[in-house]
C-alpha cells in the first residue's frame, strides 16, 4: 500500500464522516442550537480555528468525526456557590468574561459567588472585595476561562434539550439522511464516468487454461446466444453453463461488431456444476444526465434493500460473525477498490455511505437510531425520559459496540492472515 493509496482511503472515510456530521451541524444551526465544535477526526488536535461561535477542528485520527451541541453532554466547567471568581464587565455592567483560575495574573474584579445562573436568568450575585453585595447580569455569549481553556456559556434556549421534538429529531436524523443523499450523488457521478449497464453480457476476463481460453473466447466478447437461444440475463447464462457440464455448447458472441461462433465445453467443479472460466459483466453505455439520475436512485434503492436484508439475516442468525467485516476488513476492501481506479473507489464509497446511514438508523444504543427512539418515546409520553437513564443506556450501547468492533477486527485479521 503506497502513500497515494493511503491518502485515498483517508479521503473516502473523511468525506463520509464529514457528510454525516454536516447533516447534524446544518440542522442544529437551523434549529438555533449552539454548536460548540465541528471536528473532522478524533483524538489530539492537529489544528483548529473559531468562526462565529463554533470551533472547527482537524484531529489526528481521520476515521471518525463529531459535532458537539450544547446541552448534549454535561458542561465541562462547573462554577459553584462559595467559589471566588474574577469577572470582566462591559460598559453596561454586563459580565462578558468569567475567570475561575485563582492565579490569573490580571487585575480583575473579584466576586465570591452566593447565587449563579448561567442558563436561565443569566446573572451572578455575591460579595465583592469591599464586602458589598452585588448582582450583575451575564451576557448570553459570556466566556468562562479556566487555566488555558475557554468555554462559552449556553443559555437554555440555545441548548439541544430546549428545542422542540421536531427540531431535535431533524438534527439527529439529518446525519444518516445526508449519507443516503451522498450515496445517490456518488452513484450519479459513477454513472456519468463509466456509463450504465445494458442488457448485453460481456466477458470481463478469461482464466488461463480454462475451457473459455481453449475455445478462443476473448475479454470484451459479448455473449449473444447459446445453442441458438438468445441470452437475456446473466442468471440465464450462468444456469445454462452450470447445467451443461461435459457438453459442448455453441456460443454466439459479438466481437467488436463481428459475429463469431465458438464451441466451448464446460468442466465440472467440485459441486458438479459446469464452469468455463470467465468473469462476466454487463456491457456499459454512456449515460445522459437524466439516465444517470435514474440509475443513481435505482442503485440506491436496490442496495438499501440488500443492506436491510443483510442486517435482518445477521440479527436472525442466518449470517454468522464470519460473514461480517469490521474496520480492518473495510479498510482492506477500500484499499483494493482504490487500486482498481477512481470509478471503483467512488462506487465503493457510495456503498459505504449507504451502510453508514442505514446502520446509524438502527435502534442500537449509542447510535442515532437509538436517540431517535428516545425522542419518539418522549413525543408519545409527553415528557422526556430521565437524562441519566438515557445516558446510561447509550453508555452501555457504546461499550457493546466497542466490544463488537474488537471481535470483528480480530476476525478480520484472522481472514487476512489466512
Amino acid at each position: 500500500m503506497n502513500i497515494f493509496n493511503i491518502l485515498q482511503i483517508i479521503l473516502v472515510f473523511g468525506a463520509l464522516m464529514f457528510i454525516h456530521e454536516l447533516g447534524h451541524f446544518l440542522f442544529a444551526k437551523k434549529a438555533g442550537i449552539f454548536v460548540r465544535e465541528f471536528s473532522l477526526g478524533i483524538g489530539p488536535k492537529l489544528f483548529s480555528f473559531k468562526k462565529g461561535e463554533t470551533k472547527y477542528s482537524l484531529r489526528i485520527l481521520p476515521f471518525a468525526a463529531f459535532v458537539r451541541m450544547a446541552g448534549e453532554d454535561p458542561e465541562i466547567i462547573e462554577i459553584k456557590t462559595g467559589q471566588t471568581i474574577g469577572v470582566e464587565r462591559d460598559r453596561k455592567g454586563v459580565i462578558t468574561d468569567i475567570y475561575t483560575d485563582k492565579d490569573v495574573k490580571r487585575q480583575l474584579e473579584r466576586l465570591k459567588i452566593e447565587e449563579i445562573d448561567l442558563e436561565h436568568k443569566l446573572f451572578i450575585s455575591g460579595v465583592d472585595i469591599e464586602e458589598q453585595q452585588v448582582s450583575y447580569p451575564v451576557a448570553r455569549n459570556a466566556v468562562i476561562h479556566e487555566e488555558k481553556n475557554e468555554f462559552q456559556i449556553a443559555p437554555w434556549d440555545r441548548q439541544f434539550g430546549s428545542k422542540s421534538i421536531k427540531d431535535r429529531f431533524a438534527a439527529i436524523f439529518a446525519g444518516p439522511l445526508f449519507n443516503i443523499l451522498f450515496t445517490i450523488i456518488l452513484f450519479f457521478i459513477v454513472a456519468l464516468m463509466v456509463g450504465i449497464p445494458t442488457t448485453e453480457i460481456e466477458i470481463a476476463g478469461v482464466n488461463t487454461g480454462s475451457p473459455a481460453e481453449t475455445a478462443g473466447l476473448h475479454k470484451g466478447d459479448v455473449i449473444v446466444a447459446i445453442d441458438n437461444q438468445a441470452i437475456e440475463s446473466d442468471n440465464q447464462l450462468i444456469n445454462m453453463i452450470s447445467n451443461a457440464s461435459g457438453k459442448e455448447l455453441s456460443m454466439l458472441v459479438d466481437r467488436s461488431g463481428e459475429t463469431v461462433n465458438v464451441k466451448v465445453t464446460p468442466k465440472s467443479d467440485e459441486s458438479g456444476e459446469g464452469k468455463i472460466g470467465v468473469a462476466l459483466t454487463r456491457k456499459m453505455e454512456d449515460a445522459t444526465v437524466i439516465e444517470a439520475s435514474k440509475a443513481s436512485i435505482t442503485n440506491t434503492v436496490k442496495m438499501t434493500v440488500m443492506i436491510i436484508d443483510g442486517f435482518g439475516k445477521l440479527f436472525s442468525g442466518h449470517l454468522s460473525m464470519n460473514d461480517v467485516a469490521g474496520p480492518v476488513g473495510i479498510l482492506k476492501v477500500t484499499s483494493d477498490a482504490a487500486k482498481q481506479g477512481v470509478p471503483t473507489l467512488i462506487n465503493w464509497a457510495a456503498i459505504l455511505s449507504l451502510y453508514l446511514g442505514i446502520f446509524n438508523l438502527l435502534p442500537i444504543p449509542a447510535l442515532d437510531g437509538s436517540r431517535l427512539v428516545f425522542i419518539s418515546i418522549e413525543a408519545f409520553r409527553g415528557k422526556p425520559i430521565d437524562p441519566r437513564k438515557e445516558s446510561m443506556v447509550h453508555f452501555i450501547g457504546f461499550a457493546f459496540l466497542m466490544l463488537l468492533m474488537l471481535v470483528v477486527s480480530v476476525n478480520d485479521f484472522s481472514k487476512i492472515f489466512h
